[in-house]
């Protein structure tokens, strides 16, 4: 379903699984584009800048090759006094600025809203170490506990309620101790994930137990090296994960090849299209933001959706402007309340919503757990709209043609 025109697909069963309370969004420092903070490259950049020195050869070679946490590592022994520590105090330095910036905690909010379960229990990682999460719950008044590394919760419904700061936490206060533990060279990482593996240990109980869908990471990214080397290690041990997901940036032209890349390591992209040559995420963070709303609105949403699109020609939604995707979305709602809203609609809306969209085969077998009990498991099974019924009144129903 497409939430803005121009904007990613987002596939049915990941908002169905989202809507069940399943799905964990796991963050990068793109989601922080907005409020002027960099990516790890830029990240290195500032700090060799702040430092005031450059790149040795070796250091050059792992900057080109997008090395990012091993080019750290081979900064921090060369820096003077304790040069850990005096990297990471100029790194605190860089990622506190944005924080007054306009509209720098949006996309913040809205993941904030979209993390929180029916239950109204959040779940949520990034492996961020700025504090935007926190200014944003601050900003909408929203409640909000951190675990941060390596003190991790166990990711079970049972043990988890908060947002995890996986790689660590910049302090409020000066705090040695917290700029020390942050994940940020390959050294770290290496303890992280392969030596004492207590961050490997948590993203693979993660994704046995939920939905994973990256956002603000990039293909190249080192952080999703690690992670996705980690769960490849557990698949190799028989260990069977749900599919994860990644809503990645794409130049037009170039979907094919993006597609190949995100599946080579194990996730399936939810493309946007970034326009050649610029850094232009807004088609990310409006969809975003678009869902958020939808979402923290429930059947509201999606009556809104039925009243702005009903009086629309279908015919008119195009790939870039799926309405049809939306309305479709919006009336397969379990409770019924969009369908009816749209049935009683005055004025009644075009016949060709009932000759055009809804006589098409959107929906599959999957898709049945919306609007049944109990259902045939047959994969076999494809419906469409007009054939859905209501409210079952027995636990013995009839199967919808095959």
């Amino acid at each position: 379903m497409q939430f803005i025109a121009n904007g990613p697909e987002i596939p049915n069963v990941l908002l169905q699984a989202h809507e069940e309370g399943r799905v964990v969004f796991f963050c990068g420092a793109g989601i922080s584009y907005p409020a002027g903070l960099p990516d790890f490259k830029g990240l290195v950049e500032q700090i060799y800048r702040r430092i005031g020195t450059v790149f040795t050869e070796r250091e050059r070679y792992a900057f080109d090759r997008e090395q990012y946490d091993a080019t750290l590592n081979l900064l921090e022994p060369r820096l003077p006094g304790d040069g850990r520590l005096a990297m990471r105090c100029e790194l605190a330095k860089v990622l506190e600025t944005g924080l007054g910036h306009k509209d720098a905690y949006d996309t913040h909010a809205a993941l904030l809203h979209l993390a929180c379960n029916p239950e109204d229990t959040l779940r949520l990682v990034t492996t961020n170490f700025d504090r935007m999460f926190h200014a944003a719950a601050k900003h909408t008044k929203q409640k909000l506990h951190a675990y941060t590394a390596p003190m991790l919760p166990i990711p079970k419904n049972s043990r988890w309620n908060g947002l995890v700061y996986l790689h660590g936490r910049l302090p409020e206060e000066p705090d040695d101790t917290a700029l020390n533990r942050l994940v940020v060279t390959s050294g770290d990482f290496g303890l992280a994930y392969l030596t004492e593996r207590w961050a490997a240990r948590f993203v693979s109980e993660l994704f046995r137990n939920y939905v994973v869908c990256f956002v603000g990471y990039s293909i190249n990214d080192p952080v999703l090296r690690y992670m996705m080397d980690a769960l490849a290690a557990d698949r190799m041990l028989g260990e069977v994960t749900p599919q994860a997901w990644a809503l990645g940036d794409c130049e037009p032209g170039q979907e094919h090849r993006k597609t190949i890349e995100w599946e080579a390591k194990g996730v399936t992209p939810i493309l946007y299209e970034v326009p050649a040559g610029s850094h232009d995420h807004s088609a990310l963070y409006q969809t975003l933001h678009a869902w958020a709303d939808t979402y923290c609105d429930d059947i509201q949403g999606k009556e809104r959706i039925v009243d702005n699109y009903a009086l629309k020609n279908p015919s008119d939604s195009t790939a870039q402007n799926d309405f049809v995707g939306r309305m479709l979305w919006a009336l397969s709602d379990k409770s019924g309340l969009p369908a009816k809203r749209f049935a009683d609609f005055n004025p009644v809306p075009s016949l060709d919503w009932l000759l055009e969209a809804f006589s098409d085969e959107h929906f599959q077998h999957s898709d049945l757990a919306r609007w049944l009990r109990r259902y045939l498991n047959d994969p076999r099974l494809i419906i469409w709209i007009a054939q859905r019924e209501g409210p079952l009144p027995s636990r013995n129903y009839s199967p919808l043609s095959a």
